[in-house]
């Protein structure tokens, strides 16, 4: 059966890039309006009359385009921030637990997670639940990601010339992030978290430092990597290079996954030492955004979860 998908919010950087995703499929019916995008009865019957909506919206037009929808059968993936620590809403990380995939196939109203806590989720929350990192530990994360995760203010001045290399910013230690990243890994501390952006267009790298020695039990750098390695043992978009691999290498590419939807974990350290770097790889506008969609999107309409995304 064809089923019918409505995005709202396809002009901007994650609605073009799932609607790229997404039109090429036989077994989908996108909803266009064109030129009636911005009239308000036409967006309510689109809202209401597909199977399915994503919202590539910002949060407070996200949250006025689930305020006019009453047709209870429709499921909502909601692309931005406005739902994500909400308990009413099922966060979209398939990979983020047992049984995570089962529960956004039977949700009607999924949180698609951002790009920075993807990476950190994935590569904290394992450990947290393992007891490797405590549940009250002071947990840092920097990462740097591609300026198309900035919006098109961001996108503009980067491709004009006038950004300059690399950007820090969050500097107020008030980022967006912060309750998603926390709530979702477990821990009962906010993360202090140091995000960047640099003059490329896709792609991010999320790092985690760890003191090994200074960790309860002191655990090594294969105990670590361990723990992920079982976490994620049959997961199809997550993967954790082997300490072999990792070992061998001097230097990773952010944009090393641009275009896929696939999330790389890498625990490098001397085994022999007392430290750790966790990094995630992967692409910001793919695992990280309009993959993601797509993906909770096949859970949900009961399809292959690969569709659309290999």
């Amino acid at each position: 059966m064809m089923r019918t998908v409505f995005i709202d919010g396809e002009a901007g950087t994650t609605g073009l890039d799932v609607l790229r995703r997404l039109e090429a499929r036989d077994d989908l019916e996108i909803i266009a309006l064109g030129d009636r995008r911005r009239d308000v009865a036409a967006r309510r019957e689109a809202l209401n009359a597909a199977d399915a909506v994503i919202l590539c919206l910002p949060d407070d037009a996200a949250k006025e385009a689930v305020a006019m929808i009453d047709n209870p059968a429709v499921r909502v993936i909601d692309a931005s921030t406005a739902y994500r620590v909400d308990p009413a809403w099922t966060y979209g990380f398939a990979e983020m637990a047992p049984g995570q995939a089962e529960k956004i196939a039977k949700a009607t109203r999924v949180s698609n997670p951002g790009c920075y806590p993807t990476g950190f989720i994935g590569l904290v929350r394992p450990l947290v639940s393992a007891g490797i990192i405590p549940a009250g530990w002071p947990v840092t994360v920097n990462a740097v990601s591609g300026y198309s995760g900035g919006g098109k203010a961001m996108i503009a001045e980067f491709e004009a010339g006038g950004a300059g290399a690399f950007r820090a910013y969050g500097l107020s230690l008030k980022h967006k992030h912060v309750p998603e990243m926390t709530r979702h890994t477990g821990l009962e501390r906010p993360v202090l978290f140091a995000p960047a952006v640099a003059a490329y267009r896709q792609g991010m790298l999320v790092e985690v430092p760890l003191q090994l020695a200074a960790l309860p039990g002191s655990p090594s750098v294969e105990v670590v990597h361990g723990a992920l390695a079982e976490a994620y043992a049959g997961a199809r978009f997550v993967e954790v290079a082997e300490l072999e691999e990792t070992e061998a290498m001097t230097g990773i590419d952010p944009e090393g996954l641009n275009g896929t939807n696939t999330m790389r974990l890498h625990v490098f350290g001397d085994r022999a030492g007392e430290q750790v770097r966790l990094v995630a790889l992967l692409d910001n506008l793919g695992k990280g955004a309009s993959g993601a969609a797509v993906q909770n999107l096949n859970l949900m309409l009961g399809l292959d979860e690969r569709a659309g995304l290999t």
